[in-house]
């Protein structure tokens, strides 16, 4: 289902960037629908946010373009509400909002993803991301 053709911020090509807080409150108050685009494996063993939907934009190993993502973000899109991709770090959830923007949907990148940034000693999750910040999620 189409949400909108009218990319926000043309010069992104994607909607645009919110920070993790804007995004839990976006999907707190039914704005968005937050989709952790993170792999399978990811998820996983490193934790996920309950009530994300997960589609995989690229697939381990050799992280190539899930050739299913786009039949999916199309049918997780709702006429009436934003999408959110969460990627590890922010990086990659990117392109996959560039690319649904490509296909019609209204598609925002969350900053610093997941875990954030690697700090000096090469570690996520200790200077930035959703669980940095202290936001819901879960670890199987």
């Amino acid at each position: 289902m189409v949400v909108s053709s009218d990319v926000k911020n043309p010069s992104l090509g994607y909607a645009g960037d919110v920070t993790v807080q804007q995004a839990f409150d976006w999907v707190a108050d039914g704005q968005a629908v937050l989709v952790d685009i993170r792999t399978d494996a990811e998820r996983a063993w490193v934790g996920f946010v309950p009530g994300a939907v997960p589609l995989a934009y690229k697939q381990w190993p050799g992280m190539q373009i899930n050739p299913g993502f786009d039949t999916g973000i199309t049918s997780i899109a709702s006429r009436d509400k934003k999408l959110l991709l969460l990627c590890r770090s922010g990086i990659r959830s990117i392109a996959a909002a560039k690319r649904a923007t490509e296909l019609g949907l209204q598609a925002y990148n969350i900053l610093e993803g997941f875990e954030g940034d690697a700090d000096a000693q090469g570690q996520r999750g200790k200077t930035g991301g959703w669980k940095f910040h202290g936001l819901p999620w879960k670890q199987d």
